[in-house]
């Protein structure tokens, strides 16, 4: 797997040389005006952190915000195949994340050299790849996708050909379901999707019967057969604020709920239960590696920095920007906050 970040260099700043009086949001926003940064968040960012982001949206939009900014330092929180997408996008820019193990159980569970032994042995097939996946995958891949633009684009593809869809079997599945296309699945899932109890759903609901579910697709089917919408995590946001209804169940990790609530207080928002009743398996633990300090830390470092080989960035382009063309018909979210 190739190395794609840049650690600080020996002698950079650390967290314990942060002095604990320092009004951290302030000193961000100088840093982002100093250096003409941008910083793009998740959905799943905690709330302070998407309450100081430029632009906060999912995968779909972060991907254009990355490729249509003008700052010279993209700081991107989320998780690491973010920073990557935002990189091969935005070459010339420096791409920096704060926290240089921020993972996804997605990218993990599809490495590059079983997915092209997967392609060879289903060479008619096209290759649909979810964007939570390396660089490497991508580059073996002909179309990539985002929960928000898998049913218009597959829908685009040339009817007589089987698709091979990677990495999430859940978000898979669900397309098949809605295109009618014949796909062979990767075996992935998310983990935190994975968690969320079937059986506790169905006792939540009972305790709160006027509640509407809204799930995203990478939840197993035990968890969308319950859900009175499906999609991802914009479209969700979009739902719950359109809907007349005054009570939610979200199917999806939670932090998502702090846009919800902001939108619309007056609203109820319930996360979804794990196995143990709880909603904790909804926090993602890899989004969560991102704090305040860290996104300090590395406007003051220039690292931990996303670097792609060009070799593998211009494979890996390919895929993103028919991405992109294909995309044009989704709408642009406009959620966002700070606006520089």
């Amino acid at each position: 797997m190739t190395d794609t970040i840049v650690l600080p260099a020996a002698g950079a700043m650390t967290e314990a040389d942060i002095d604990p009086t320092l009004d951290l949001v302030a000193e961000i926003d100088r840093l982002r005006k100093e250096r003409n940064a941008v910083i793009l968040a998740h959905y799943y960012q905690e709330g302070e952190i998407q309450d100081l982001a430029d632009f906060v949206g999912d995968s779909l939009d972060l991907s254009r915000k990355a490729a249509a900014t003008d700052a010279d330092v993209i700081v991107f929180c989320g998780v690491r195949f973010m920073g990557e997408v935002a990189k091969i996008l935005s070459p010339s820019k420096l791409v920096v994340i704060p926290d240089a193990e921020a993972g996804c159980s997605l990218e993990e569970s599809c490495r590059a050299e079983p997915f092209r032994a997967f392609r060879e042995k289903h060479p008619d097939h096209i290759a649909v790849t979810y964007i939570n996946c390396s660089a490497e995958v991508k580059a073996l891949s002909d179309v990539i996708v985002t929960s928000s633009n898998a049913e218009a684009i597959i829908r685009q593809l040339p009817a007589d050909r089987p698709i091979l869809f990677a990495p999430d079997r859940h978000l898979g599945a669900y397309m098949q379901k809605k295109t009618g296309r014949e796909m062979t699945l990767w075996p992935g899932s998310c983990i935190i999707h994975e968690q969320f109890s079937e059986k506790e759903l169905v006792k939540l609901k009972v305790r709160h019967p006027k509640a509407l579910v809204a799930a995203h697709p990478e939840c197993p089917d035990g968890i969308l057969n319950h859900a009175d919408h499906v999609g991802s995590t914009r479209n969700i946001l979009d739902f719950v604020l359109n809907s007349p209804a005054k009570e939610f169940i979200i199917a999806t990790e939670q932090h998502i709920i702090h846009q919800m609530s902001k939108a619309a207080p007056e609203k109820t928002f319930i996360p979804a239960p794990g196995a143990d009743g709880g909603c904790s398996c909804s926090n993602c633990p890899f989004m969560a590696r991102n704090t305040l300090e860290k996104i300090y830390l590395c406007l003051k470092n220039d690292a931990p920095a996303i670097t792609v080989p060009e070799e593998l960035r211009v494979a890996a382009l390919k895929p993103l920007e028919r991405m992109l063309e294909m995309s044009k018909s989704v709408p642009m979210s406009g959620e966002k906050t700070n606006a520089a």
